[in-house]
């Protein structure tokens, strides 16, 4: 069971981790990061870093499938659409099976209500594209991309860290 806390930390995550500027040179040094980090702690995930009219970064860790991909692409296409972390969206909405309530006419084989898919906030213009993990547990997914965050903005990661 998730804590209550987690979709107010998750509000505080997306407040506070806005980068000064996001370039091909950030989007690599993140991507990088995160790709790292996976490969030392043996975590099969996929990275997919990208503004909102091209993808940036791309990296796949030993453990990972075509599967992962395209979980990725639907967090992804999630974040662009409502301009929020996934794992935000999955807390606000949750469904049984990851599909968004009707209403909002999203297709499932393009959209999916799962944790791994975080905005890229620049300050003074916004969200402008997404980062992207798949492979793991969603909340997994979520915290790898906070502590990226959080380790490039010095940050220490226990601030915005999920508790419980």
């Amino acid at each position: 069971m998730v804590s209550s806390d987690h979709l107010a930390k998750v509000l505080e995550q997306e407040r506070r981790l806005v980068l000064e500027r996001f370039d091909e040179e950030v989007a690599f040094a993140i991507g990088c990061a995160i790709y790292k980090r996976a490969v030392v702690e043996a975590l099969g995930i996929v990275v997919d870093i990208r503004t909102f009219d091209r993808q940036l970064f791309f990296a796949a860790t030993s453990g990972t499938s075509v599967d992962n991909t395209g979980w990725a692409r639907r967090k992804a296409n999630a974040v662009r659409h409502f301009l929020q972390s996934s794992y935000r969206l999955t807390l606000e909405h949750q469904s049984l099976d990851r599909s968004f309530a009707k209403e909002w006419a999203l297709d499932v084989s393009d959209y999916v209500l799962a944790g791994g898919g975080f905005p890229v906030s620049v300050k003074n213009a916004g969200v402008v594209g997404s980062i992207t993990v798949s492979g793991l547990e969603e909340d997994l997914d979520h915290a790898i991309i906070v502590d990226s965050l959080c380790d490039g903005l010095r940050i220490p990661r226990g601030e915005l860290a999920f508790h419980g």
